[in-house]
């Protein structure tokens, strides 16, 4: 891997396994905005930038190297070793099909507060919904931090900012339904420090999840996705719909509840159980696999 500046722009030259349309349609983030051009526009640490990928260069517009060590190397898990990684899973042929399809998938490390309430709005939940509403809410409470392609951003608001809402504004304009109350209060709950966020980076997963299920609308499978997604606990294994057609039909072959499914995952999985899960969804989802099950 090698970083440049070319005509302002960050390249990230002979990086293998990223695909910006694998990241950013896995499931795993809600503010990015794909281009008439096939890049995407990204919204997170309330910076936009513009990113793209031809071969194994990626480019980073709107952004600058201070930022990129700053930020978008963590972001992106830009020093992970994908290749050894992608070694290690292949001892399980379905993996290393499912591996093959998502070849340019990397975990993004998003800022733990905003992941927890997208992850409250996406329980039950379409991704195009997903994205207005946090797109909306984001809007309403977040400061503007500029335009892009001729689009505004505002960035994701603080906990601070958003236990100010009222829930029925939340219900009526950023359209989150039954989740409009649990927001808020997730929102008070941590700005008022009641759960140590910091330490759900060390603590045993189980006693993290038990942590994050004290937060009004995260149930196991949102925890495990804050988990994996926000504190690097790459050992946590997400249960959604399409996580448990994929492992009933391909592994355990028959009904099997949530909670036996994702200590399956981590048994076979391991300490890399959360990047398996992230293969195994991309695959399973536009396979539509286990459908009639």
């Amino acid at each position: 891997m090698d970083l440049k500046e070319i005509d302002g722009n960050l390249v990230i030259e002979d990086i293998d396994f990223f695909r910006v349309e694998d990241i950013f349609n896995c499931g795993q983030a809600f503010r990015w905005h794909k281009e008439e051009d096939g890049s995407y526009t990204n919204v997170a640490y309330g910076k936009i930038i513009n990113i793209s990928d031809k071969d194994k260069n990626v480019t980073i517009k709107n952004s600058n190297i201070k930022d990129f060590y700053k930020i978008w190397i963590d972001y992106f898990d830009v020093l992970r070793d994908y290749k050894e990684l992608r070694e290690k899973l292949s001892f399980d042929p379905i993996l290393k099909e499912a591996m093959d399809y998502g070849r340019g998938i990397r975990i993004l490390n998003q800022e733990p507060f905003e992941t927890i309430i997208t992850f409250i709005i996406s329980a039950n939940n379409g991704i195009a919904r997903i994205m207005n509403s946090v797109d909306i809410i984001s809007r309403m409470y977040g400061s503007e931090i500029g335009s892009y392609m001729g689009r505004s951003y505002c960035a994701f608001p603080s906990a601070q900012e958003l236990s100010l809402a009222k829930a029925e504004d939340l219900r009526k304009y950023a359209r989150v339904g039954f989740r409009d109350k649990r927001i808020v209060e997730a929102a008070q709950m941590i700005r008022d420090k009641e759960i140590d966020l910091d330490s759900l980076y060390k603590k045993p997963l189980e006693e993290a999840r038990r942590e994050l299920i004290k937060i009004p609308g995260v149930g196991p499978k949102v925890a495990d996705c804050v988990l994996l997604f926000a504190f690097k606990r790459s050992e946590s294994f997400p249960v959604d719909v399409w996580i448990k057609r994929v492992m009933e039909e391909l592994y355990l072959k028959k009904d099997t509840p949530r909670n036996k499914i994702a200590d399956e995952g981590r048994r076979i999985f391991k300490e890399e159980a959360g990047f398996a899960q992230q293969y195994l969804f991309y695959y399973g989802r536009d396979h539509k696999l286990g459908k009639d099950l």
